[in-house]
């Protein structure tokens, strides 16, 4: 099967971008506290860039011939992110350091994406993860900044 690797590694990001929407989402309609009006409209970006990336994604790996996850179940059976039941116990702090991670999570299955697409010599697709890694990485080093922590995108 051509690209086998890589159509995996699509689809475990569809299950994990959708995911991320959803932690993003929660975040948003949980978040109370300092900074709010800055950080509030912010999870809209988040959000919007994370759905924009899993229509790519998906879209890629219909593309080379593979079928996205497309039901709750499966989402729900293939992510690797953690869910919790959303409530405003959680400090805002709280709720960007699940994004760090969430987002450190993500930037670990792009690198293993381009890694694989390498040597699968699909150089399409290791563009798209180069790209997505690269605003993921940026996204780390801004809420690292909101949190008052280095980046520490080499960790």
């Amino acid at each position: 099967m051509q690209y086998s690797q890589t159509k995996n590694v699509l689809n475990q990001l569809v299950a994990d971008l959708s995911q991320l929407s959803m932690v993003i989402h929660q975040t948003h309609w949980y978040m109370r506290g300092p900074n709010f009006l800055k950080l509030h409209p912010l999870m809209d970006d988040y959000m919007s860039e994370i759905n924009n990336q899993l229509d790519v994604v998906s879209e890629r790996l219909i593309t080379l011939d593979g079928t996205p996850y497309s039901t709750l179940q499966e989402l729900v059976d293939h992510t690797h992110i953690d869910d919790e039941k959303g409530d405003f116990s959680r400090s805002i702090s709280e709720r960007l350091q699940t994004l760090v991670d969430d987002y450190r999570y993500l930037a670990t299955l792009y690198q293993e994406g381009i890694e694989i697409t390498e040597k699968e010599k699909d150089f399409g697709t290791q563009d798209i993860f180069i790209g997505f890694k690269t605003a993921i990485e940026k996204n780390i080093w801004m809420l690292q900044a909101e949190l008052n922590q280095a980046p520490q995108i080499d960790d």
